[in-house]
């Protein structure tokens, strides 16, 4: 018997954690470090942001390269097939700054739309 599994659920799964949308968009434009990372999500406690990255590269959503350097240095990026969520980052984001404006809420985020 065929396992039936629901298309919404499965991407929910795989970036449904608290900050895992958050690290995908701000890897669309490009390879980060860590702590560009921390900054650019400064809510995230560091282990959860290294939670999340870990669960992100185990899902083959990003790329977690490591240089051998002292003091180490690791870059994170998008894979190609993170690079294929970006339509969905997008319509998500788009959705959000429409429903903060429906509702009177000013749009006081850290991140950019990218054109």
């Amino acid at each position: 018997m065929k396992e039936e599994l629901c298309p919404v659920s499965a991407t929910i799964d795989l970036i449904g954690g608290k900050y895992k949308s958050l690290i995908l968009w701000n890897l669309v434009d490009g390879t980060l470090r860590f702590g560009e990372l921390k900054k650019m999500i400064p809510n995230a406690t560091p282990k959860m942001l290294t939670q999340q990255l870990r669960e992100l590269e185990n899902d083959k959503l990003i790329i977690r390269t490591v240089y051998p350097v002292v003091p180490p240095k690791v870059e994170y990026s998008l894979s190609e097939f993170g690079m294929s969520i970006k339509p969905i980052l997008d319509i998500m984001y788009n959705w959000g700054q429409g429903y903060l404006e429906k509702n009177g809420k000013k749009t006081c985020c850290p991140m950019k739309h990218p054109n």
